[in-house]
């Protein structure tokens, strides 16, 4: 899986990263997820359907799901869309919303190596998929992760926790 390191190669490569980093038109998680109060962790807006818990958590399980089916010929998706999504509305305890936001920086860094990785061919049919690529899923985590962040930051506006 040999991929020749051109400029264009290496540019693309960057791109993707900037994109997956955010920050550009796009929160970061860092900013996003940064000193969320914990009383409001379960909390739900009115008329909203999700509460920052449930959002980190289907952030976390989707992104850890595309990194592994990237990566790993033998992984099973969770059931759609029950298995996307926690069945809490709050954490149980502090350590379940700190481990969970651990597992997105640690999935995320993950991501962040394959793409930079000029071994791995962005191009190239992922052998067990349906037509799915590497630069499809890194596409496809930078987009799941912009539309969530900026659900995470209207749940912080509704309740009145978001200064950005």
């Amino acid at each position: 899986m040999k991929n020749p390191v051109t400029d264009q190669d290496k540019a693309l490569r960057q791109h993707l990263l900037d994109l997956l980093a955010g920050g550009h038109a796009h929160a970061k998680f860092e900013d996003v997820i940064k000193d969320f109060p914990e009383k409001l962790r379960g909390a739900k807006p009115a008329n909203f359907p999700h509460s920052p818990w449930m959002l980190l958590e289907h952030l976390r399980i989707a992104q850890w799901d595309i990194l592994e089916f990237s990566r790993n010929s033998k992984h099973v998706s969770p059931d759609w869309p029950g298995g996307y999504w926690p069945k809490a509305e709050a954490p149980p305890n502090d350590d379940a919303w700190d481990q969970s936001v651990k597992s997105v920086h640690a999935d995320f860094k993950a991501v962040r190596d394959l793409v930079s990785n000029p071994k791995t061919d962005l191009f190239a049919r992922i052998p067990w998929g349906d037509g799915q690529t590497i630069l499809r899923e890194a596409l496809l985590v930078a987009d799941h992760n912009a539309y969530h962040l900026g659900q995470l930051v209207d749940i912080r506006r509704l309740l009145g926790a978001w200064k950005g």
